[in-house]
């Protein structure tokens, strides 16, 4: 069967969308052995099809397997039979015999059809993956295109892409709009039945590192570091930084002029609380800072590993507790320490010394405020 018309539009197909035209070969092949013994199996047996774009032709071949003694003589053929058309034949070679099956050409058609506009859209998928696979961890910029009883979708890139928000990348209290402008965290590149998807956050505690990279010179020159951040979304975060440079103060650069930097920061999450943790290597110093907005008296290492006790003024506890906890347990997050707030008085009766502080910083075991 001669088609040069149809290797012709493979062509095309292969300077259009860059697909080697051998990817189409490969897959049209399988399909049409496929529908062609849909189509013949009882009259012609096993079926081998060759396609050649040089010739522009397709071949269709009946395969018989050499046999001793032949039970099924669509599939099967005797060595002395095999060996009339070439003597080299023995048991167990395939024996090929060209023929032109009638009336195919509809489903040759349709087959083609059916198979280039699968790896098309193969292809598109594989594509839209591969260009945002390295895209995890980042921050991106899409539009609201759907929203159902749990999820909201996201158009990405150029249209090709589908960003899901699960409700546990969801913000409480935040309200998600069709065509609205929303940034979103990568958290994850698969690909799926429709194709690419990326799974987005508005939840997780990277969307905050990235917006203050995004947002402060410092940080995304290197000059200040992240260290941790621990959040819980829409209600607070607390973020401990660190510069490298002496000169350069870390908590001035990401809160900036008149606060302009976290105030932006602040309205991209819809007014959600940030606390601006310096980072110590002593991890006694860091948890006394991590308490903050409350003022800390003391921290003391207790036995067990990471375990410590921040003692508080009487009238500081609810701050340093926080409401439901909350201070207290993202400062747990942030620093990896499990830490016992107590007010000055329940620690004195405990039989705990609370050593005040001394010009300005705490003593040898406690840490500064």
């Amino acid at each position: 069967m001669t088609n040069k018309d149809f290797f012709a539009a493979l062509a095309d197909l292969e300077k259009e969308k860059g697909i080697p035209q051998q990817v189409f070969l490969e897959a049209l092949e399988n399909a049409l052995v496929s529908a062609c013994k849909k189509q013949y199996s009882e009259a012609v047996g096993a079926v081998d099809i060759k396609l050649n774009p040089e010739r522009g032709t397709i071949d269709f071949f009946k395969v018989k397997t050499v046999v001793s003694e032949v039970v099924d003589r669509d599939s099967e053929i005797s060595l002395a039979e095999a060996q009339t058309i070439k003597k080299s034949y023995k048991l167990g070679d395939k024996v090929t015999e060209k023929f032109v099956p009638k009336d195919f050409s509809r489903i040759a058609a349709q087959t083609a059809k059916q198979v280039i506009l699968q790896k098309l859209n193969e292809t598109e998928r594989d594509a839209a993956v591969n260009e945002f696979s390295d895209k995890e961890g980042e921050l991106l910029v899409g539009v609201i295109r759907k929203i159902d009883a749990k999820n909201v979708y996201i158009e990405l890139g150029k249209g090709q892409v589908e960003g899901l928000m699960l409700p546990s990348d969801q913000v409480p209290g935040e309200k998600y709009n069709v065509n609205d402008k929303i940034k979103v965290f990568v958290k994850k590149v698969k690909s799926g039945f429709r194709g690419a998807q990326v799974l987005v956050s508005r939840a997780a505690p990277g969307l905050v590192r990235k917006l203050f990279e995004e947002e402060v010179p410092e940080i995304k020159q290197g000059t200040v570091v992240i260290k941790e951040v621990s959040r819980e979304a829409g209600a607070r975060t607390k973020i401990a930084i660190y510069s490298e440079d002496a000169r350069v103060d870390a908590i001035g650069a990401c809160v900036g002029n008149k606060g302009a930097r976290v105030n932006a920061i602040v309205e991209e999450l819809k007014g959600e609380k940030i606390d601006i943790i310096p980072w110590s290597e002593n991890p006694l110093e860091f948890i006394a800072k991590a308490l903050s907005p409350a003022k800390v008296i003391s921290v003391t290492q207790l036995d067990g590993e990471n375990t410590a006790m921040a003692v508080v003024p009487d009238d500081k506890l609810s701050l340093a507790i926080g409401k439901d906890g909350q201070n207290a347990r993202l400062a747990v997050r942030l620093t990896g320490w499990k830490i016992d707030v107590k007010s000055e008085s329940a620690a004195a009766k405990i039989g705990v010394e609370v050593q005040k502080e001394a010009d300005g910083e705490l003593n040898a075991d406690n840490a500064e405020e």
